[in-house]
């Protein structure tokens, strides 16, 4: 499969109400908690750091997530547009 055709729409270049539109997908993304589907916003050899941890591509996404929810059980993402220039966009969590 190949990028594009696990992307969702809207695609760059952004404008203010697309850029804020991708946002609001992604925050309500996360507050579904399936990890599985969040997993699939990034791609296969993602990197990301939490703290002291470490985590690479989709499966170590899914675990971390999968222990992450049954933890925190109230979790909820809240994310907030912050800046958008063409096919960049930068937001701001609150959590």
């Amino acid at each position: 499969m190949n990028p594009q055709s696990e992307s969702k729409p809207p695609f760059p270049p952004f404008s203010l109400e697309t850029a804020a539109l991708k946002v609001r997908m992604a925050e309500n993304a996360w507050n579904n908690r399936d990890p599985h589907k969040v997993a699939l916003a990034y791609t296969i050899d993602s990197l990301w750091r939490n703290r002291s941890e470490f985590i690479t591509g989709r499966e170590q996404i899914i675990q971390f997530l999968t222990r992450k929810w049954n933890k925190e059980l109230e979790y909820r993402l809240i994310k907030e547009l912050w800046a958008t220039t063409d096919n960049r966009i930068a937001e701001r969590r609150v959590n």
